[in-house]
């Protein structure tokens, strides 16, 4: 990890005002109601990605998202430093340098539009299929209609909803080559409005990607919802396995799976860093040499979990981010 955070320092130093480096002394700030360390990375480092070096690198700090005011902070080129509250203000305190006044932060969050899909880790059995379209159409979006098999007789309601999906191809490991599940893709929501015995007819009410006969339908569960940052309970290292859409390069907004799910102690809010080992030139080399730092690629945010496997979401890329590099989570310390 710190390796990691050497590469980090390294990116952006450059951003760092240039007053901090002719003065070399830090600038000094007070740490005001609402001020979070995401926050506190993107005033001063141009970087809100470097706040989890930053919540390790103090161990005062409890809580991955909220100081305290009155807390001081100093602002290096290359880091920032979280002195402890004091417990009474000086009765005429030493004049300090001051950052011109900002709002203060406010926690980060992530949406999640529900339309990120999932790697399906056991057999699926669909609550039905999506059997025909009106006039027969091979494409459907929203507000156009479709014919399902599911009726009174599986419980459905008029006015009831269901998830559309569409099942990928299974996806193994890019290192031990075992399949981890099947991708599943969301497509939409259904809603009905006539209900039979055993089909109903329903109305396209939300289209991700087009739905086709055969689509697949599954109970419907809302999975909008916004995510913060969440603390690392433990270490641990993993692969990016594939794609949402199967695209060979990634890039920051791409939706990624990983091999990390619940049980390793993976929870949404968890942000990766994606790293990638250095391999020497072994004609430069002539003795015996250490493993080279790894070289940071970027970070992603983990927005939905499975037992073995998760989805996240690729929230930084300094550059291009392929199937098989691996993904690093450090707790604080």
């Amino acid at each position: 990890m710190r390796r990691i955070q050497l590469v980090a320092f390294l990116l952006v130093l450059s951003a760092v005002s240039s007053v901090f480096a002719q003065t070399g002394e830090p600038t000094v700030y007070v740490i005001k109601k609402g001020d979070t360390l995401w926050g506190l990375s993107a005033r001063f480092l141009n970087d809100p990605f470097y706040w989890p070096n930053l919540w390790g690198r103090n161990q005062s700090i409890t809580n991955p998202h909220f100081i305290f005011p009155g807390q001081k902070v100093k602002v290096y080129p290359d880091r920032i430093v979280i002195e402890e509250a004091a417990a009474k203000p000086a009765e005429t305190p030493a004049p300090e340098a001051k950052v011109p006044a900002e709002v203060s932060a406010e926690e980060k969050m992530f949406t999640v539009s529900g339309a990120e899909g999932f790697l399906q880790e056991k057999d699926l059995k669909p609550a039905g299929f999506i059997i025909a379209t009106n006039q027969n159409r091979q494409i459907v979006g929203e507000d156009d209609v479709v014919y399902t098999d599911v009726g009174r007789d599986s419980g459905a309601k008029v006015g009831g909803f269901l998830s559309v999906y569409r099942e990928g191809e299974s996806v193994s490991h890019p290192v031990t080559n075992v399949i981890l599940g099947h991708k599943v893709i969301p497509l939409g929501v259904v809603q009905l409005s006539e209900v039979e015995d055993k089909v109903s007819r329903g109305i396209v009410t939300e289209s991700y990607l087009e739905i086709s006969p055969g689509s697949y339908l599954m109970p419907y569960r809302d999975r909008r919802r916004e995510i913060s940052l969440k603390a690392a309970e433990r270490d641990m290292t993993g692969y990016i396995v594939d794609t949402q859409m199967g695209n060979k390069t990634i890039g920051a907004g791409d939706i990624v799976f990983l091999d990390l799910g619940r049980a390793h102690g993976v929870v949404p809010g968890n942000l990766l860093y994606v790293v990638r080992n250095v391999v020497p030139d072994q004609q430069y080399v002539t003795g015996s040499i250490d493993k080279l730092p790894v070289e940071l690629l970027g970070a992603v945010v983990v927005v939905n979990t499975g037992e073995h496997t998760s989805t996240a979401l690729v929230v930084k890329s300094i550059d291009a981010i392929y199937r098989g590099d691996m993904v690093e989570l450090r707790k604080s310390k």
